[in-house]
């Protein structure tokens, strides 16, 4: 007999077809059998182990976070509910260049204090790999949702190159197009950049397009976080959309959006650059959370300069009154690379973590506040953290729009993305919201999309994305990666002033077919595995 029998449901089966009424089985980590409207046509319905009656809930298929910072946090807490309790089965780690393999021991030692902001200093986690296939395997050991990885470019570029603003020599092509191969055929699903992050930023066009030709050789996609999403974000989108297509490898972009007061409503723009190129034959898919605000580190806020040869050159520039200075001049009067070419709006800046506990009093203010607050300057206060802090201050960008937040979300080639940094006092509420956030509010209270439109969004679109055959839809013979949620009451709740609540109207969610979360409650299955792109 089969181990569980979903009763009643109304399932939204990922295609964006209309919903339907039907009992579902699942057995041996995969949906077995469905049965369509099977108590109103008084058919023989299915029998298992276990019932479950999903009356008045929609049954889906388990939502695909397309831009996820758990690289650790999966290592570090087993529990995991900030994604858990969203119906997220599915991770894609490795985002925004940088991540913790392919590394040796100098990288590793760089990276984990460049992203410290992102996933903590990581003195919690065993560092026992060094390969992307070894990083893998160790997803491998049980974790709570399954996960996907990008091979990040600016760590190969950190790892070859080094941290210097430089061109790579051929010789160092050549390497890293040897760690994407190795990345690749180890199991990575494609590749991420963070150019307006060092060292990927410093890497110049033909050098990315080389890199992409090898992903792409491979059947993976290329995720960038591209050079800018302020001043001059049409044109970095356009050098995306132009790279790939010379590479002939797949595009996804990373939360993409139009922010900074300079693009406000200007997000038709970007749509129809995607439509001509969709339209000509480019492969192009895209992500974005459903909030205004963004989220970073503080110190990627500086001049590229500023952070050129690493964590302790970027330290020591901050400690020099006149190199100071400069980067103070950047910031504020010209506008930084780092800050997407828009001079710095402080009262926009607010810390949302910081690595030291005796600095938490700058947590939840913005830089401008505790500026008033002290009778200083905001830079003189930005520059005393970044350096009592060393570099780990995260910080919440007040810097989108809602119109834009719209249209994007509207968009053919839209999916779901977190972009979730759980660090920090008061992080990012879409850490632990987005996804409810998606179908309290856009569905249900807005309209902005319809309850099977936005299912697709998250799950579907994903996965196919990802090339994986046997998810991201209700179908038989597919993985039971499955999420059942109230549509009358599903919403977030996590808020900026109280960013880790978890959501509601989320009863469960199984992963592989086991129970991650029961009535509501995180169980203690450790379901998840990593889940290996298709060129292995």
């Amino acid at each position: 007999m089969e181990e569980l029998v979903i009763r009643d449901a109304d399932v939204a089966d990922g295609s964006g077809d209309h919903s339907y009424r039907a009992d579902v089985v699942v057995d041996g980590g995969r949906i077995v059998s469905i049965v369509k409207e099977a108590a109103a046509a008084g058919c023989q319905r299915p029998k298992a182990r276990r019932e479950l009656d999903a009356e008045g809930l929609v049954l889906a298929p388990g939502f695909i976070d397309m831009h996820a910072h758990s690289d650790l946090a999966l290592l570090r807490d087993p529990d995991h509910s900030a994604k858990a309790a969203q119906g997220v089965t599915l991770e894609v780690l490795g985002q925004d260049g940088l991540s913790y393999a392919p590394v040796d021991d100098r990288t590793l030692g760089e990276v984990r204090r460049a992203i410290a902001g992102w996933n903590g200093p990581g003195d919690d986690v065993d560092f026992d790999w060094r390969s992307v296939g070894e990083y893998l395997d160790r997803l491998d050991r049980g974790i709570a949702v399954n996960a996907a990885y990008l091979i990040p470019q600016g760590t190969v570029r950190a790892l070859v190159v080094g941290w210097e603003d430089r061109a790579a020599t051929p010789g160092e092509l050549d390497r890293m197009r040897g760690l994407v191969a190795e990345g690749m055929e180890q199991g990575a699903v494609g590749m991420s950049s963070g150019l307006t992050y060092t060292p990927g930023m410093y890497a110049r066009g033909a050098e990315l397009t080389e890199l992409c030709r090898v992903v792409a050789s491979y059947g993976g996609y290329y995720c960038p976080h591209h050079r800018s999403y302020g001043a001059g974000a049409l044109e970095a989108y356009e050098e995306m959309v132009a790279l790939a297509r010379e590479a002939d490898c797949p595009l996804h972009l990373a939360h993409a959006t139009m922010n900074f007061g300079v693009n406000e409503g200007r997000a038709p723009e970007l749509l129809s650059l995607l439509d001509d190129a969709l339209d000509a034959g480019a492969d192009i898919s895209l992500d974005t959370y459903p909030y205004t605000p963004g989220c970073t580190t503080l110190v990627a806020l500086l001049p590229s300069w500023a952070n050129e040869g690493g964590p302790e050159e970027t330290l020591r520039r901050l400690a020099d009154e006149e190199t100071a200075e400069r980067v103070r001049h950047h910031l504020e009067v010209t506008g930084s690379d780092g800050c997407h070419g828009v001079p710095v709006e402080w009262e926009t800046i607010e810390i949302s973590g910081v690595g030291d506990p005796a600095l938490g009093g700058y947590v939840g203010r913005t830089v401008l506040e505790s500026a008033r607050e002290r009778g200083e300057s905001p830079w003189t206060v930005a520059r005393e953290l970044l350096l009592k802090d060393r570099l780990a201050p995260t910080i919440l960008q007040h810097v989108g729009h809602e119109e834009n937040v719209r249209a994007i979300m509207r968009h053919r080639v839209h999916t779901g993305g977190s972009d979730g940094i759980l660090q920090g006092a008061k992080p990012h509420p879409r850490a632990y919201g987005t996804f409810p956030h998606y179908l309290g509010h856009y569905v249900r209270e807005s309209g902005v999309l319809s309850l099977e439109e936005c299912v697709a969004h998250l799950t579907a679109r994903p996965a196919a994305r990802l090339r994986l055959p046997d998810r991201g839809l209700v179908r038989e013979g597919f993985k039971a990666d499955l999420v059942l949620f109230d549509p009358a009451t599903v919403a977030a709740g996590s808020t900026f002033a109280e960013p880790r609540t978890l959501p509601t109207g989320i009863p469960y969610v199984l992963v592989d077919g086991r129970f991650v979360i029961e009535d509501g409650r995180r169980t203690d299955a450790l379901a998840g595995r990593a889940v290996r792109g298709t060129s292995r």
